[in-house]
């Protein structure tokens, strides 16, 4: 393999290539009216097979290559990751490259017989998506029978196997789960997890998205601050995404990501890698570099290296700093294929 490790990759306005998010199916065992509506994904859509997915194998030579290029953090994402057959093999494979944040983000079901072995295949840490305490919102928001209690009992699996930090991703939509935000916060005040409020995006078009759907992270914050407190805390890296609050009582920490009314474009430092290994520069991406293709024409380490250079150092994408113009309204590729 070609590529001096930890060289800074820059794009066009200057960001540097940091993290990798790796999609590992486009199943998912949920159907979040945000991102997989059943309408759209019942039993007529077509899944990618299992050949059309990246091996194991795969998967780790491009995580090293762009490793060699810069990045320090990976995150597994699916679709729901936890249902690809040998997700052992794939972690324990990533695990293996040096200097790397392995993380995983999981709607939580099945953490409880999985979070001990991914632990051991070297997982660090977890993500779990809620989107509200209360089991008829909950069944409203993911379209299906699966109780509350069930991703509360992956957390705390994920918990007793030392996949922590643990955040909670909550993505908020107005008049859907808009009641939940404060008994969300209430319930993860003081539990060493950070929950984190996501504001509603148009992230593909099968969720017929609308504006007037998001509920700004400035009001979840007036919500909660209301009841308890908080105190700004600076990023903790280049890049983060999500802005960053404390409670003045000391207990705990919360954050807001508000991709829509507060963009990050200007430091977005994400690359995104398909179950089917193509190459998104972009959450907001209609369509992506076929690596599948590459690596299974033969192509070397040095042309791979290449190919991520010459997309990495042209990138532009700025999508939620230009939403509502009219050169956003190309086609976007679903949330549950590029992951989140």
């Amino acid at each position: 393999m070609t590529g001096k490790p930890g060289a800074s990759l820059l794009d066009v306005r200057g960001r540097p290539l940091r993290d990798l998010r790796i999609s590992l199916t486009d199943r998912c065992n949920f159907r979040c009216r945000y991102c997989m509506p059943r309408e759209h994904f019942g039993s007529a859509h077509r899944y990618l097979g299992r050949d059309d997915l990246l091996a194991p194998g795969e998967i780790e030579r491009l995580a090293r290559l762009f490793v060699s290029l810069g990045v320090r953090k990976i995150r597994l994402t699916g679709g729901e990751p936890l249902l690809r057959r040998g997700i052992e093999d794939v972690v324990r494979a990533l695990a293996s490259i040096p200097e790397v944040d392995l993380a995983m983000t999981t709607n939580g079901v099945l953490l409880p017989a999985k979070a001990d072995r991914l632990a051991a295949a070297g997982l660090r840490r977890a993500t779990v998506s809620l989107d509200s305490l209360d089991d008829s919102v909950f069944a409203r928001i993911t379209d299906t029978a699966v109780p509350v209690a069930r991703v509360l009992a992956g957390i705390e699996a994920a918990t007793q196997a030392g996949l922590t930090p643990l955040k909670v991703n909550m993505v908020v939509k107005r008049a859907v789960n808009e009641s939940s935000v404060l008994p969300m916060a209430e319930y993860f005040r003081g539990s060493g997890h950070i929950l984190r409020f996501i504001e509603y995006m148009d992230v593909g078009g099968t969720n017929h998205w609308q504006l007037g759907e998001v509920l700004p992270s400035a009001s979840v914050l007036g919500l909660i601050n209301a009841r308890y407190p908080l105190v700004p805390v600076a990023p903790s890296q280049p890049g983060e995404v999500a802005t960053r609050y404390r409670y003045r009582d000391g207990a705990g920490e919360i954050g807001v990501i508000g991709s829509v009314t507060q963009s990050f474009c200007g430091t977005c430092s994400r690359a995104r890698l398909s179950a089917d290994g193509k190459l998104h520069t972009c959450l907001f991406a209609s369509s992506g570099t076929d690596f599948r293709a590459l690596l299974r024409a033969g192509a070397s380490d040095a042309e791979l290296l290449d190919v991520i250079r010459g997309l990495w150092t042209v990138r532009e994408d700025r999508y939620s700093e230009l939403r509502g113009r009219p050169e956003t309204v190309a086609k976007r590729v679903e949330m549950s294929y590029i992951g989140g």
